[in-house]
């Protein structure tokens, strides 16, 4: 229980932190979200004094108010729940747009993420148990892919599979045309006819990094005296690889495995812009372009959240894995 209430103390004051960052940091940057919200409003007729009044405290930025007052009211419509309006998509909520394009990002980037890690650390797995094999000669073409830029990567597989051999569609997250969105057979066939080529990137940049660093894990392992004590017991090579080795080797990438988690909120900006794929990376590009400080704050929000509660998840953990972190702490 201290241990417990030490961790959740430490990421309390984690997340206070990223929420002051998350006010400042966009109000540094140069425009001004009324402005452009009130050019769209200027397109329909003239913006009196009173609209832009209503425009400012609507976004939460009164030019006569300090920050710090901002900043103290932003904490409360928090504290309720409420993360604004959203310039680029106006009049829309922001928490709308999170619950609109959050599903795609997670189904996509979230599925990719584990097909990688647990392909990434089966093959490195057997690659460090079995030394000099052809799952050797493997790892410098999965870490080919990870070196190749990740653009360029999607770029490629969406020429070659999306145009040259058009196996895949070129863009967008389900067929628009011909099916209906909803829990059926065609919607959800169509998802994933249309995530694969985008998934397939994700996978192939990343699986060589898991591989490779779990192989590595397991060759140091497997030089440790209590691997020598295991095999002098006469355990199964197989109860060997992987309640010994497997199981002490695989600890790093479990620390990794839950950073990766917590920003698959965050979505693959360059994987959803090139596929124009509807998940919350291609939002919050769209915020960044449109100086929607309420958007930027909802996702960057989510991630924060989303980063701190898989970290916090895997210490307790790495704390059932390895009772000595308990030890140490």
């Amino acid at each position: 229980m201290r241990y417990l209430l030490r961790k959740l103390g430490f990421y309390l004051v984690a997340l206070w932190a990223a929420l002051t960052v998350n006010f400042f940091v966009p109000r540094l940057m140069p425009g001004d979200p009324v402005e452009i919200l009130l050019s769209k409003l200027g397109q329909h007729g003239p913006v009196s004094p009173e609209m832009r009044a209503s425009t400012e405290a609507l976004l939460g930025t009164s030019s006569g108010e300090p920050l710090w007052s901002q900043y103290l009211d932003y904490l409360g419509r928090l504290a309720h729940g409420d993360l604004g309006t959203s310039v680029v998509f106006f009049p829309a909520s922001v928490s709308s747009i999170i619950e609109q394009t959050l599903p795609w990002t997670i189904g996509l980037v979230g599925l990719a993420t584990v097909i990688s890690f647990l392909v990434g650390v089966g093959l490195g797995t057997l690659a460090g148990w079995k030394r000099g094999s052809w799952l050797d000669s493997l790892i410098p073409v999965t870490t080919m892919f990870q070196s190749v830029p990740y653009f360029w990567l999607a770029l490629i597989l969406l020429f070659t599979l999306g145009s040259v051999w058009p196996v895949f569609p070129l863009n967008g997250g389900y067929d628009v045309y011909n099916v209906t969105v909803g829990w059926n057979g065609p919607f959800l066939g169509s998802v994933l006819y249309y995530g694969a080529l985008p998934a397939l990137t994700i996978v192939l940049s990343s699986v060589g990094g898991w591989m490779l660093g779990m192989r590595n894990m397991m060759v140091s392992t497997l030089s440790e005296d209590y691997m020598l004590t295991a095999e002098a017991k006469g355990l199964r090579p197989g109860r060997i690889m992987r309640g010994y080795a497997a199981r002490n080797a695989i600890l790093p990438s479990v620390s990794g495995f839950a950073i990766s988690l917590g920003f698959v909120v965050a979505g693959s900006i360059v994987t959803e812009a090139v596929f124009s794929y509807p998940g919350i990376g291609s939002a919050l590009l769209q915020s960044v372009g449109g100086n929607d400080y309420a958007l930027m704050q909802g996702i960057f929000l989510v991630i924060t959240l989303s980063v701190l509660g898989a970290n916090l998840l895997v210490d307790l953990l790495y704390s059932v894995i390895d009772p000595r972190t308990r030890a140490r702490a």
